[in-house]
């Protein structure tokens, strides 16, 4: 009887394990729809040397230029997955920067575009213009993060 109370607890605790690695491989991934509208782009852009690195939000305090004017389009933004920030330009020459950690789980947003950046985790979607929630489930709007404004260049502050 002891050997069947063992055979049982092994096959229940490998399904167990194999049914967890599936759970966490569905929602582990870098996978998620992206916007194919003209208004989103996405950088991988290195951090300046004095980015120091942080899990949970931006990275860096000033440093070189993030991007440039031309690089962010009207009435959409621009993600930077290595600063963890999302700079935005709701109208011509009016920049904001946000962090691109979605409030309501932590997943990084992944597209902007309609006057939104959106998060493909769950859907919560936020304005270019305040980072104010427009669309949960999020409750809590995106930090703004300073950036610098110098010309053509922009940089974190």
């Amino acid at each position: 009887m002891a050997e069947d109370l063992q055979s049982r607890r092994t096959v229940i605790a490998g399904v167990g394990a194999g049914g967890l690695a599936m759970v966490l491989a569905a929602c582990g991934g870098e996978g998620g729809s992206t916007s194919a509208a003209p208004q989103a782009q996405e950088s991988s852009a290195a951090p300046s040397a004095s980015a120091s690195a942080s899990a949970s939000g931006p990275t860096g305090s000033g440093g070189g230029a993030l991007a440039t004017a031309a690089d962010v389009p009207v009435g959409g933004g621009t993600i930077f997955k290595e600063q963890k920030v999302v700079v935005t330009q709701p109208a011509a020459g009016q920049f904001k920067c946000f962090s691109a950690i979605c409030t309501h789980k932590g997943c990084p947003v992944t597209s902007v575009g309609s006057g939104t950046i959106d998060c493909a985790c769950h859907g919560s979607k936020f304005s270019i213009e305040d980072g104010s929630v427009k669309g949960g489930p999020a409750t809590t709007p995106l930090a703004e993060v300073p950036i610098k404004v110098d010309g053509d260049s922009i940089a974190l502050a």
